[in-house]
């Protein structure tokens, strides 16, 4: 990708795939939530990475996508927080991790951390985090299994969160992702994000008009039917249906464009949190 870079502090230029792309979607959503005056989440390393890396995040502007991703991010962040409070030294595995820093905004001081995504994401991630004695980067597809072995050696209980990953993968591969996670991890929780067969059509013709080769590849009408995967679901929610506690924290102008956004929305934006079978 062009890009300039020079020694006086020129943003560095970024190299990835087109699905590893796509990161910067949430990113540049995080950035711009931080600027507002009562943001729903603030994330000022995500404020710092956009201004040093040379991309085109203007093709990610402002609009109804953006307060989407803000709020999912924020649902999963909520959920996490949860699961902190129970098992404080507990792990936590982020999935398409990408330029992610849900680790800062939740970080306990004793939380265990896995951070998973392709080698070139890890690549561009590493100008930007380190490794830690409680923190681990690892550069790997989901679909591989050595990564599993890594998060085996990380105290459990176990939370993985697959956040606007497993929808660019064909239902067979997204399926045996997570089955392989129910399955060698019993009684932990995984928060994902689907999307219905109506929705991934829209995508790709708006993939179309703004020249994006990312196209998602899996649809879900139905989270309850990944049950059949080995998993329960714990909690059922939406963007524009968050979870009650949740709701009764968010700014006033999310409160109120929720129930607007529900009638045109609905059924669109699931996000559930599942707990894998216990053996």
């Amino acid at each position: 990708m062009p890009g300039t870079s020079n020694a006086s502090g020129g943003k560095r230029p970024v190299e990835l795939g087109a699905v590893q792309e796509t990161l910067f979607i949430p990113l540049a959503a995080r950035a711009r939530e931080t600027a507002k005056r009562r943001p729903l989440l603030r994330d000022p390393k995500a404020v710092e990475m956009i201004g040093e890396i040379d991309y085109p995040v203007e093709k990610y502007g402002p609009g109804p996508g953006s307060s989407i991703t803000v709020l999912r991010t924020a649902i999963v962040d909520s959920w996490v927080r949860a699961f902190l409070a129970e098992h404080p030294a507990g792990t936590v595995v982020e999935i398409g991790t990408g330029l992610n820093t849900r680790f800062e905004r939740v970080d306990n001081g004793t939380v265990h951390w896995v951070d998973l995504d392709l080698p070139d994401t890890i690549a561009l991630r590493r100008r930007f985090f380190a490794d830690s004695e409680r923190r681990r980067t690892v550069a790997a597809s989901v679909l591989d299994e050595e990564w599993l072995r890594t998060v085996e050696e990380c105290p459990g209980p176990y939370f993985f969160v697959a956040e606007g990953v497993l929808v660019y993968l064909p239902q067979d591969e997204a399926t045996q992702a997570l089955t392989r996670i129910a399955q060698r991890f019993p009684g932990a929780l995984v928060a994902l994000d689907t999307y219905p067969q109506r929705l991934l059509e829209k995508q790709h013709e708006q993939a179309v008009h703004k020249q994006m080769e990312a196209r998602w590849a899996w649809s879900c009408d139905d989270p309850r039917s990944l049950e059949r995967l080995g998993m329960r679901v714990v909690e059922a929610a939406s963007v524009t249906r968050p979870p009650r506690a949740f709701r009764a924290r968010l700014p006033l102008r999310f409160r109120l464009l929720l129930p607007l956004a529900d009638r045109l929305l609905r059924g669109m934006f699931n996000i559930t949190l599942f707990r894998t079978e216990q053996r």
